[in-house]
């Protein structure tokens, strides 16, 4: 069985800076694309950043040029550097992966890391 696991969330002042983790367990054979997505109370998740498994990137014009996404393949692991930040950057943010297993391929989520931004 598979996992994502997310770290790194808390809390920050507006203006400031955080790096979320997402590190990948389990008998993995290779992960495709990853992407950071959040969801605010009351509201939808969204897409914030993706990054493919060849280091093509895109972001959410929400985050453009606040937010890096980067990975490791051989760590199995994403990170999510956040600057800038601002109030409405609140939110738990969750790690999405596509993750091939000998047996499946899977579409796996992190349980989530809270991020909250303060005035």
């Amino acid at each position: 069985q598979v996992q994502l696991v997310e770290s790194g969330g808390g809390l920050v002042q507006a203006g400031g800076s955080l790096r979320l983790s997402c590190a990948a367990s389990g008998n993995i054979v290779a992960i495709k694309g990853m992407g950071w997505h959040r969801q605010a109370p009351g509201k939808q998740r969204e897409l914030v950043a993706f990054i493919t498994s060849d280091g093509i990137t895109d972001y959410a014009d929400s985050v453009k040029g606040r937010f890096t996404i980067s990975r490791d393949n051989v760590k199995k692991t994403a990170h999510l550097q956040m600057s800038s930040l601002k109030p409405e950057d609140t939110a738990t943010y969750y790690c999405r992966a596509g993750i091939i297993s000998p047996t499946t391929s899977s579409d796996t989520w992190g349980p989530g890391t809270q991020v909250t931004v303060s005035t």
